[in-house]
């Protein structure tokens, strides 16, 4: 380990480096975050038999023993696996329902999951400026299922010069020099210098001056990274202070980790029961109202417009250009300014006179699917393995799911359903569902 930043521990913590430094040696705890919108904290015991205990860091995660990538339970979306105290930051926002909110360094998304399941008639905006990252990203929403978020792939310069005051809330949990990654990250450890903290300084001011221009006054801003330097952390914070004036320092209460150098910021450790962790909250002062714009509802098809009325009930926006559909239970956005990934489901394209439906439709949370089949763990194995199975249903696509939960769709003839699971989303041919 970098002596420099031995040195700074110490410095940082010089009664607790011992307990630091033991800590390498213990055992990553492991976490997720409930999807509330498709697993309550209720039905989630009866969902699966894991051994977990209730996360410190928030209401809706848990510390679990075993890796559950393959578990049906993550393949459904029902969770977001995420280190635990890395789910800390969104309890300080302190969501509401109906709330506009950015995530401006949203990648790999378990912070935007945690937003989502917060918002009922409110919006996301999940940003990812790597271009690799934002496709991870937007394959962890698709898996999640919310109609009420958009993936972005834009500077966060570009959403800052065209959507200011939009949004009510704004997430930066900032690119930073990682140093409580190293635990879980080698690459943290071998990466580290005092150069590297200080680049990652500069980073983080200028995501924050477009922080600010997208906040709306009366707004809440809340600024996390994942490293113990002072320089990202409350130098960060001081600098924002004294650069904007209409700005101000809002504590944070919470029942977990410790205060920062600064009074009302949080610092985690992992003599604290998880990963390092930094947050900050702010309030812009005045009072003003998303400028935030929607748009019209687009018409659709008639080959669309039947096969999503025999697939769901219920009134939804929509979206559509060249032939491909997106569906909302909410107004769509004028997003025309940035790079849009996806706004709402998509819900599929019209080919040649017939619709094809998307993986991400049958995805979707909370959507009332008229034709699905629920299948026992054995099916659901040999169907993410891109096996057709044998099971009676109404014939033409149908949701697969299991337990309730959809994890994909078939099409069905007879008896027989075939596999229409993406080949990426498919498992490896040497593993399994875990049962």
């Amino acid at each position: 380990m970098n002596e420099l930043f031995l040195q700074r521990m110490q410095e940082l913590i010089p009664d607790e480096m011992d307990d630091f430094l033991k800590s390498f040696e213990n055992p990553l705890k492991k976490g997720l975050s409930l999807n509330t919108k498709k697993c309550t904290k209720e039905n989630f015991e009866a969902f699966t038999d894991l051994k977990w205990e209730q996360s410190p860091f928030h209401a809706n995660g848990c510390i679990v023993q075993d890796s559950l990538g393959n578990h049906p339970g993550h393949i459904c979306g029902a969770f977001y696996l995420q280190e635990p105290s890395a789910s800390a930051p969104v309890s300080a926002l302190d969501i509401q329902g109906d709330e506009k909110v950015v995530d401006l360094c949203a990648a790999p998304g378990g912070k935007s999951m945690q937003i989502a399941t917060q918002l009922d008639t409110g919006f996301l905006l999940s940003n990812e400026i790597n271009a690799n990252r934002a496709q991870v990203l937007l394959s962890n929403m698709e898996r999640m299922g919310f109609d009420h978020v958009a993936v972005s792939n834009s500077s966060v310069q570009d959403i800052a010069k065209s959507y200011a005051h939009c949004f009510d809330k704004v997430l930066v949990d900032a690119p930073c020099s990682g140093e409580g990654m190293m635990h879980k990250h080698q690459e943290a450890m071998d990466q580290w210098s005092l150069d590297l903290v200080l680049e990652c300084q500069a980073r983080q001011k200028e995501i924050l001056q477009s922080a600010y221009q997208c906040l709306v006054e009366g707004g809440i801003l809340v600024y996390s990274t994942c490293t113990y330097a002072k320089e990202e952390n409350e130098e960060v914070v001081q600098w924002f202070l004294d650069t904007f004036d209409d700005m101000e320092l809002v504590p944070i209460k919470a029942n977990f980790g410790r205060e920062g150098l600064i009074s009302g910021t949080i610092r985690i450790f992992p003599m604290d029961q998880g990963e390092g962790q930094f947050m900050a909250k702010f309030k812009k002062k005045g009072q003003g109202q998303s400028l935030l714009k929607e748009r019209k509802s687009d018409s659709l098809s008639k080959e669309a417009s039947s096969f999503i009325s025999q697939q769901v009930s219920g009134d939804y926006y929509y979206a559509s250009y060249q032939d491909k559909v997106w569906m909302k239970r909410s107004p769509f956005y004028e997003l025309k300014k940035i790079k849009v990934l996806r706004q709402g489901i998509y819900v599929g394209q019209e080919k040649k006179k017939r619709f094809e439906p998307a993986h991400h439709f049958y995805m979707a949370a909370d959507f009332p699917f008229l034709k699905k089949v629920d299948v026992t763990i054995d099916n659901m194995n040999a169907f993410m393995h891109g096996l057709e199975i044998q099971h009676e249903a109404q014939k033409g696509y149908v949701a697969l799911c299991y337990k309730g939960l959809p994890f994909g769709f078939g099409k069905a003839s007879g008896n027989t359903i075939k596999n229409k699971i993406p080949k990426g989303l498919r498992l490896l041919e040497k593993s399994k569902i875990q049962k």
